[in-house]
């Protein structure tokens, strides 16, 4: 373990072995929390001084490089001496402080929180609380009374405030009220203004039987709120007071006695499944398989769990060497996917092969007529499982499996055969209408047949494309759709694919600064954090701030260590010309493969592209005009619903200005909020000329 900070309290810093570190005086502390408040940005040390003095002495300079020079020496004691300081840094006019994320309390306590609300509620119970404990007294206790500090204080305070209200909501919901009512009664004495927190504290008082003093709660809030500050309570507080006088279902039974039945049921159901059914009967394979499927929606550990289990259901069912049994494990789990990049390639791949040898062996069968609807079912489970590859056997898969479901017309089969066909529709730019079609397709047939996972997949496609098409609204709407199906149906890592296209949205309509696009972003990486998808964690949060970077014509990242994980290859280029190795970025450059098939392809073309704009590199100009130019009426990296690079057009015109084709620059407005453009410029490079995409399947 590193050094570490704490702000949540007194200012303070603890070694490796978690022992406090000597601070010396006030204003050495004063110094090392303004660098804190500044998270990791460059603070002027005439900021510095404005900020440690009101009226700053004559050596007020001098003073400032001692206080940095004894927290050096406090912080990073064993350095050599006359060798760079590596946590706190000098830099420009100043200093920063290069923390890592997790070192520092308040940094923690914030992505905790965060993580929670993505978490069901006895795991964000659990975060939540691990996460106040963290908390020694006000936010930097000692310097309430300086201007610099007030803003994030208050922030700090109120992100607290926040969580216990949320901690309240997690015990609620797992019908632990006699613990949430002397917590909340204590909150809202404290802050008889949060409107939340009586109406958390009367929703308690109720579903504990205490009807009565729920009413008298409410009542008293409205009291306070009229008497004190002249308002009227909320619709929340309104709406409560009237539920429980007419005694509304939802609010009872407690979500402690459904629970409670519930598990009752469950146990039951399989103490009779362990007594009836034989052990070794085949017909375990298939509920497990059933379980798998269900399990895989809960995301974290259940869905690593569900990945895992299958290929050893698969493998165990092929071993019975019964084709159709075989079929029926791998095609029960019939779970969509939303993002492009396979968690474990190599579980994919045993899937696939498994998949492959089990049509087969239907096909040669003496019923092979008959086994239609199990040849659909693998076949698209192969089309998921191809995601992101060039070649291979997942768009003929795709493609078969839809004929087979529309002919069979059965609307189960036929939702999750286009959900294998969504996953092939990347083999070249500029296919968002399409895709968008693809989900408008999937929300119809769901919504009528009662397919809540393939309508929640829906709604989510949708929200992608709409934002490549510059859509905002109508992508606000299917976001809006996909969390209140999940909320309804328990599928909590909606959640994590909707806070990254609220980061997008606000990043895209340029109407936030880029610190506060900066921090959604961060906001929607911790919801990745236990999630349980590998496949779209690693290398996300640095490629989303290099694209944001990029797009306010802020340099590049030079941190060539940072953990960029599958899109290195494309990033790396940037980063060393922002380190100034132009030689070893034309190299980088020149060996960059071509972008997978998936949600990023725009994105990384447009990264091959600028860099191939600073180095003058024509070949790679080429590939990446040619590659983007399908997409020219689409924002760039939108169609992930995660990231953005702005309208592809704007690339295209760069491009087509260095290698001297024909513009039209004023087909294309300014600004990230629309991909108002018209035709891209210029005619696309000579038939001879460099390789474009590969294209995977036809259309």
């Amino acid at each position: 373990m590193g050094i570490a900070f704490g702000v949540l309290g007194p200012v303070t810093a603890w070694d490796g072995a978690g022992a406090a570190i000597a601070l010396k005086g006030p204003r050495h502390r004063a110094v090392l929390a303004r660098l804190i408040v500044a998270r990791g940005r460059v603070v002027p040390v005439t900021r510095l001084i404005d900020d440690l003095w009101d009226e700053p002495p004559a050596g007020a300079l001098g003073a400032v490089r001692t206080f940095v020079a004894a927290l050096r020496r406090a912080l990073e004691p064993d350095r050599p001496p006359r060798t760079p300081a590596r946590l706190l840094v000098t830099e420009g006019p100043g200093y920063a402080l290069r923390a890592a994320t997790d070192a520092v309390d308040s940094w923690r306590f914030e992505h905790a929180v965060a993580a929670a609300a993505a978490l069901p509620p006895h795991d964000g119970l659990g975060r939540l609380e691990e996460a106040l404990g963290w908390w020694r007294g006000p936010a930097y206790a000692e310097f309430a009374d300086q201007d610099w500090a007030r803003a994030e204080r208050s922030r700090l305070a109120e992100l607290r405030l926040h969580a216990v209200e949320r901690r309240a909501e997690a015990l609620l919901a797992l019908g632990r009220t006699a613990e949430a009512v002397p917590d909340l009664d204590a909150h809202t004495a404290g802050h008889p203004w949060r409107e939340e927190a009586w109406r958390l504290l009367a929703l308690a008082l109720y579903r504990g039987g205490r009807q009565g003093d729920a009413l008298a709660v409410l009542r008293r809030a409205r009291a306070l709120l009229v008497d004190e500050l002249g308002v009227d309570p909320g619709p929340g507080l309104r709406r409560l007071e009237t539920d429980i006088l007419r005694q509304a279902g939802h609010l009872d039974p407690t979500p402690a006695a459904i629970a409670g039945a519930a598990e009752r049921v469950w146990a039951e159901a399989t103490a009779a499944y362990d007594r009836t059914v034989a052990t070794g009967a085949r017909a375990r394979l298939e509920s497990t398989a059933g379980l798998l499927r269900d399990l895989a929606v809960t995301g974290g550990g259940g869905l690593r769990a569900a990945r895992e289990h299958r290929v050893a259901a698969v493998e165990a069912a092929e071993e019975l060497g019964d084709a159709e049994l075989t079929a029926r494990v791998i095609g029960a789990f019939d779970v969509p996917a939303i993002w492009t990049r396979s968690d474990d390639p190599g579980q994919a791949a045993r899937i696939v092969a498994a998949a492959g040898r089990t049509l087969a062996a239907l096909s040669a069968g003496h019923e092979a007529a008959g086994h239609e609807a199990a040849r659909a079912r693998l076949l698209a489970t192969i089309a998921l499982e191809s995601r992101g590859a060039r070649s291979g056997p997942g768009p003929r898969a795709a493609r078969q499996a839809e004929e087979i479901a529309r002919r069979l017309n059965d609307p189960a089969l036929l939702a999750f055969a286009l959900s294998g066909v969504f996953m092939q529709t990347f083999h070249r730019t500029g296919l968002a209408a399409r895709r968008d079609g693809i989900g408008a397709e999937l929300v119809d047939l769901s919504a009528r047949h009662g397919l809540v996972t393939f309508e929640v997949l829906g709604h989510l496609v949708r929200m992608q494309a709409r934002s490549a098409l510059a859509d905002f609204p109508a992508a606000d709407a299917h976001a809006a759709a996909a969390e209140g199906l999940a909320v309804r149906h328990e599928r909590p890592l909606v959640r994590v694919f909707t806070g990254w296209y609220r980061a997008l949205r606000l990043d895209a309509t340029g109407r936030a600064p880029v610190e506060e696009a900066e921090a959604a972003y961060r906001e929607a990486a911790a919801r990745l954090d236990g999630a349980g998808m590998p496949g779209m964690e690693r290398g996300l949060l640095p490629l989303a701030l290099l694209c944001l970077r990029l797009r306010h014509a802020q340099p590049a990242p030079d941190d060539v260590h940072a953990d960029w994980g599958p899109y290195a290859p494309w990033a790396r280029p940037l980063v060393l010309l922002a380190r100034g190795h132009r030689t070893e970025a034309a190299a980088a450059l020149r060996a960059l493969p071509e972008p997978p098939g998936d949600l990023l392809t725009e994105a990384l073309w447009c990264l091959a592209a600028r860099a191939a704009l600073t180095l003058g590199d024509r070949t790679t100009m080429e590939r990446a005009y040619a590659a983007l130019l399908p997409a020219a009426g689409e924002l760039a990296g939108a169609g992930s619903g995660v990231l953005t690079l702005g309208p592809v057009a704007g690339h295209l015109n760069d491009l087509a200005a260095a290698l001297g084709y024909e513009t039209n620059r004023g087909a294309c407005l300014s600004g990230g909020g629309g991909a108002a453009c018209g035709r891209a410029p210029g005619p696309p490079p000579r038939a001879d000329g460099p390789r474009g995409p590969t294209s995977a399947t036809a259309g």
